[in-house]
């Protein structure tokens, strides 16, 4: 989907200020609410928007250790393996990835302890072949996607 200038402020205010209503969005980008109003439903319509909801922190809710367990499958269980990770509390993300292991999860845990649990429980599911756990020690880059949208609002043809 292109995403164009307007767009891209639109995206920059909902990242920058997330509580803000759409009647005050609107003021701040000097377009009428309806055509703020459609704009959001499109983006959301084609699944540029995918969410709106409270970005959490796991280490406040008591979970401060983050690990990325690669996780090797028995040939054609990755389906089933992937059901099965989606029941363990600790998996806060999952994917199929080429290389080395066939699933990539990031694993949060109170402690060495509680994430050694956790990757014994994983190592007991029916398909695992084995893991390889990296803990890690420092986030560098927290999760971010403005520069992602301004670089795009960039390169969008100008009207």
């Amino acid at each position: 989907m292109a995403v164009d200038e307007l767009d891209t402020r639109i995206l920059r205010l909902l990242i920058e200020q997330p509580r803000t209503s759409v009647r005050e969005y609107a003021r701040i980008l000097g377009v009428a609410r309806g055509t703020l109003q459609a704009r959001l439903d499109r983006l959301e319509r084609t699944g540029v928007i995918t969410g709106s909801g409270p970005v959490l922190s796991p280490a406040a809710l008591g979970h401060p250790v983050l690990a990325f367990v690669h996780i090797e499958v028995t040939q054609g269980r990755l389906d089933e393996v992937g059901d099965a990770l989606a029941t363990v509390p600790e998996i806060v993300e999952a994917f199929s990835i080429t290389g080395g292991g066939d699933l990539l999860t990031r694993v949060v845990a109170r402690d060495a302890g509680h994430l050694e649990d956790v990757i014994q429980r994983l190592i007991r599911l029916p398909g695992v072949v084995r893991t390889r756990t990296e803990v890690a020690l420092r986030e560098r880059v927290g999760h971010r996607l403005l520069p992602l949208v301004e670089s795009v609002g960039r390169a969008a043809p100008k009207p």
